[in-house]
């Protein structure tokens, strides 16, 4: 089995930043795309950014572009999505995901391993 736990969630006033983390461990899987989503009370849930593993390339929904930067440390296992200049509309709980194949990287369908979620609350 495959376990996402995301931490590095919190409370912060517009304009400042987060850095989230999502730690992966159990079984060894070839992951190919890890991603973040998130989803605002109401609202469906959406992408947010993915990287390919393998190849570091970087995919981002334009809301985010230019303030949000994903990474990874493959010797942590560990993916980070790091936030700037947080604006109320960011505020949701974002959650980690993996996947094995490429595939279209902002379908949440096709991703397999989720993790819990971290709450990121922006106020104004």
């Amino acid at each position: 089995q495959v376990q996402l736990v995301e931490s590095g969630g919190g409370l912060v006033q517009a304009g400042g930043s987060l850095r989230l983390a999502c730690a992966a461990s159990g079984r060894t899987f070839s992951r190919e795309t890890m991603a973040w989503f998130r989803q605002a009370p109401g609202k469906e849930r959406e992408f947010v950014a993915a990287i390919s593993w393998r190849t570091t390339r970087t995919y981002y929904a334009e809301s985010v572009k230019g303030r949000f930067t994903i990474s990874r440390a493959s010797a942590k296992n560990t993916m980070y999505l790091q936030m700037s200049s947080l604006k109320p509309e960011d505020t949701a709980v974002y959650s980690c995901a993996a996947k094995n194949v490429m595939g279209v990287v902002t379908r949440s369908r096709e991703y397999d391993y989720w993790g819990q979620g971290a709450q990121v609350t922006v106020s104004s």
